[in-house]
């Protein structure tokens, strides 16, 4: 039977469950050698959402959904790689890779081969985490990789349940390898993993949230580029849900890329309308002098910009004319294509605004005593962000849906505000609510099942990011 070293205090109810999992079915582990299990939450994105990229203040809450890694060490040189969720759905769910060949793989050649097949895309996420950790810190595993993902986190629905796998995969092979790293140190890697391998244009707030989150508190992070601030603690009379909207969301979608690529277009353009020095770079982008705003759309406060540039930013623009005009933009991880015609007015404006938003709403969430006026505000932040998400076309039928029954329920039912959550266009809505309003969350999710025939999820709870709940040590005994 396998089972955990460790105090059962820090087991938490999946890691039960996983274990339970290990000893009814699975002979995917040889009892000989122990596993090193890391677990990383999923998020809700409660403020800040697509701004990350442009500098802002993100409010992150760690759900209690979660992934769970084990990684074993073999003396077959190859990394197998199993996902029990996978296995559910009736994919792909074993892959095996030569360790040597897949530690050979610059960057570039790890993305074409690990996400030729869509199906096996997930595979990415796992692998991308060893040769990641082989080519930035120059680790050589002796002897090959047993590696398990076993996941609760609703996949599709903009929780960052790849984030997670990410983070956990990492945690689990630092703590396999014995290599010390910090839950920032830990977030940036799998970043790259995501940037790089996987091809998705992500910010930093999903794996700096599913590292370093705490408990029952709001991560607050600043993407300037990456700046842990004070966790803000939340009131226990009030609480954060999640509610899946049955729409699939994909942060590689090019709906998401298109804002952001417009977003960093505008930046260029009032660089250009600033008289900020300009650098040409690689063919597509630029490097801008800006000792101003320091590179983030988000350090240009709202009057600002209504007052100075907002009238002569372009409400779109086809890609080859901005880069016959500009050059290309700042953003390292995104192209400007050509032939495409991006909405750039309203992405820019999004991240200054939102910016804002935030930072009210941190402000709000801190004052000495929480009273109704303080709720009903932090609930007309959150409306006004998730209108700003559909200006820039990252709406969804479903998801405004959702938003409109929370709305009509409203402040006497406890219910103060809602959005669209992580990069939009489907996938989840956040909501603000009394901690006693869980019927009422529920009867809305019974609605709207019965009003679009799908099967949703509510999420709820807290729990430790990656780098507070640590790695399980695991071993089997007859």
């Amino acid at each position: 039977m396998w089972s955990c070293e460790q105090n059962v205090d820090n087991v938490l109810p999946d890691v039960k469950r996983f274990c339970d999992l290990l000893n009814r079915a699975n002979d995917f582990f040889a009892p000989q050698s122990p596993l090193i299990v890391a677990r990383a939450p999923g998020r809700l994105d409660v403020m800040g959402g697509i701004a990350d990229y442009s500098g802002a203040l993100v409010l992150e809450w760690p759900l209690a959904v979660a992934t769970l890694v084990a990684v074993q060490q073999t003396s077959e040189p190859v990394v197998t790689i199993y996902s029990t969720m996978v296995e559910q759905e009736g994919g792909t769910a074993r892959v095996t890779l030569p360790l040597a060949e897949l530690l050979s793989w610059d960057y570039a050649e790890a993305h074409r081969q690990l996400t030729t097949h869509k199906e096996l895309v997930w595979v990415a996420y796992v692998a991308g985490a060893l040769l990641a950790l082989h080519r930035e810190r120059q680790y050589i595993p002796q002897g090959g990789l047993r590696i398990m993902v076993y996941c609760e986190i609703p996949v599709g629905k903009g929780v960052s349940s790849s984030a997670a796998l990410e983070v956990a995969t990492m945690q689990a092979l630092c703590g396999l390898f014995a290599l010390p790293m910090t839950g920032r140190e830990l977030a940036l890697l799998c970043q790259k993993v995501e940037n790089v391998i996987v091809g998705a244009p992500s910010g930093i707030m999903d794996q700096m949230t599913v590292a370093c989150g705490e408990q029952d508190s709001l991560l607050a992070l600043l993407c300037q580029p990456a700046e842990l601030q004070a966790p803000v603690a939340l009131p226990p009379a009030i609480t954060f849900w999640g509610v899946d909207s049955g729409i699939a969301h994909a942060v590689s979608g090019s709906d998401y890329t298109g804002v952001r690529v417009g977003a960093f277009m505008g930046y260029r353009i009032i660089a250009e309308l600033a008289g900020l020095p300009v650098m040409q770079g690689e063919v597509g982008h630029v490097k801008v002098m800006d000792s101003r705003w320091h590179g983030y759309l988000t350090n240009i406060p709202p009057s600002v910009w209504e007052s100075y540039y907002r009238d002569n930013v372009p409400v779109a623009l086809r890609g080859d004319e901005f880069l016959a005009r500009y050059g290309g933009t700042t953003d390292s991880v995104t192209h400007v294509r050509p032939e495409y015609t991006y909405a750039i007015r309203q992405p820019t404006a999004h991240p200054i605004y939102e910016h804002h938003r935030v930072r009210l709403f941190r402000s709000l969430l801190t004052m000495p005593s929480l009273g109704e006026e303080q709720l009903l505000l932090l609930g007309e932040l959150m409306y006004q962000s998730h209108v700003s998400y559909s200006a820039c076309g990252l709406g969804s039928a479903g998801t405004d849906r959702l938003v409109e029954l929370v709305r009509e329920a409203g402040p006497a039912k406890g219910l103060y505000g809602a959005k669209i959550t992580g990069g939009g266009s489907g996938g989840t809505v956040a909501v603000l609510a009394r901690r006693e309003a869980q019927a009422e969350i529920e009867h809305i999710v019974a609605r709207y099942q019965q009003e679009t025939g799908l099967t949703i999820s509510l999420l709820g709870g807290s729990s430790p990011g990656a780098a507070a709940y640590g790695t399980l040590r695991f071993t089997y005994s007859a």
